[in-house]
């Protein structure tokens, strides 16, 4: 156990924009930077840390696969979501002018996203395993060329000057990420609550349309579902879903109940208050 500080693994650099959201969301907790997903949440599971942020969407790019098999294999639960818009900073040495700056390194992912303003000035873009990481690599570089693009936190952390903010090309770029604890919390914490399970449909025809009509009929709202295969079998396959709503409820109770009738497995990974205001700001 931490101890009476409580602290929230993460994974990547400090600096990076899992560590942001951690500060976003859980500001009264004590950030933990892992190098993998599977050490973020092993970090979890040891009693090393109390909470685990982990990213599971993008806007732009699309859900995180490795989290979709890693969340149901974890033994986890999620007790919150957080949504965290992603804001690319240009930062470089102090003292250094943006007309100096030659090239930019930054993940292959940042990149493409702040395009339009590294072609307006004549910047070229290198790929780094990770934006933070290239933030710190630049702090003891003493290379004054040289930028990278990253969160403002990593300019903070690293001693790094901000020379652009805001320079994607979108301002619609925002992470979803999921707060996940040892021990399940169904409380009801906020007007509208989010379930989240996975499942697999039984080898009858028209399985997966049997099993979505109990939310239909009840008037349950799926938000999201997503398959990916299972130990790489294309005969094998899983489902991801959120609805709105508390296992509780009658409504969500009977489709559930329904689901079970069509399925092989069904585990629920959490039942969370939903972050009402970056939704409909989505929206």
């Amino acid at each position: 156990m931490s101890g009476l500080i409580r602290k929230i693994s993460f994974q990547g650099e400090p600096g990076a924009y899992s560590h942001q959201a951690c500060h976003a969301a859980m500001p009264d907790h004590q950030a933990l930077p892992c190098a993998t997903f599977e050490d973020t949440v092993q970090a979890l599971r040891d009693g090393d840390v109390d909470l685990a942020m982990l990213p599971v969407e993008n806007s732009t790019y699309g859900r995180v696969a490795d989290i979709h098999h890693l969340l149901p294999e974890s033994g986890l639960h999620i007790v919150a979501e957080a949504f965290v818009r992603v804001r690319i900073c240009l930062m470089a040495l102090p003292g250094v002018a943006l007309d100096q700056i030659r090239r930019v390194r930054a993940h292959q992912v940042l990149l493409p996203q702040a395009r339009q303003f590294l072609r307006g000035h004549g910047i070229a873009g290198e790929s780094a395993v990770d934006s933070a990481g290239a933030a710190a690599d630049l702090a003891v570089s003493g290379d004054r060329n040289s930028g990278v693009l990253a969160s403002e936190l990593a300019a903070e952390i690293y001693g790094l000057e901000v020379l652009a903010r805001d320079i994607e090309d979108h301002t619609h770029n925002t992470t979803r990420f999921l707060i996940m604890a040892r021990e399940p919390d169904y409380s009801r914490r906020g007007e509208l609550m989010m379930t989240t399970f996975v499942f697999r449909v039984r080898n009858i025809p028209a399985a997966l349309y049997k099993a979505m009509g109990g939310f239909a009929t009840n008037g349950v709202n799926m938000v999201k579902l997503e398959s990916y295969m299972v130990d790489g079998s294309f005969t094998a396959t899983q489902f991801y879903a959120d609805i709105e709503g508390h296992p509780d409820d009658p409504a969500v109770q009977r489709a559930l109940e329904e689901l079970t009738y069509f399925t092989t497995h069904l585990s629920i990974l959490g039942v969370y208050a939903a972050d009402t205001a970056a939704r409909n700001a989505k929206n």
